[in-house]
């Protein structure tokens, strides 16, 4: 694997999209895109991924649906599928945890936290 790890980000909104491509890259990591949970599962037919950047408020299929059917899939249980969502009310974190995110991060999205944000949820799932 080249770099720090391939990186997906299921985000309707392109600007959202841009910005953490950008951080991320900067920081070593590939990032590839999908505006929608049809998309999202087209690429992870393409190849493996180490981490999933789920946007919870999406149209069609929300996030909670689309990171409980991608944990369903044997294949891709392991991988670590972090919550990225504006939804902040009490149980919106606990919801996203019981949909199966491993983790939660909140919007608007701390670009000088999210890199190291990413590696530890990397390093927990590569260390058990």
């Amino acid at each position: 694997m080249q770099g720090k790890g391939i990186i997906l980000y299921v985000e309707d909104n392109q600007d959202n999209r841009n910005l953490v491509r950008r951080v991320l890259e900067v920081e070593g990591y590939t990032v590839t895109e999908a505006k929608d949970a049809s998309q999202a599962l087209n690429r992870l037919e393409t190849g493996p991924v180490d981490l999933i950047l789920m946007d919870i408020n999406m149209p069609d299929v929300d996030g909670y649906s689309l990171t409980s059917r991608i944990k369903s899939i044997e294949k891709y249980k392991d991988v670590p599928i972090i919550a990225v969502t504006a939804n902040v009310m009490r149980g919106d974190r606990e919801r996203s945890l019981e949909a199966g995110c491993d983790g939660y991060i909140q919007k608007p999205i701390d670009i000088d936290t999210l890199a190291q944000q990413i590696e530890r949820f990397l390093t927990r799932n590569t260390n058990g």
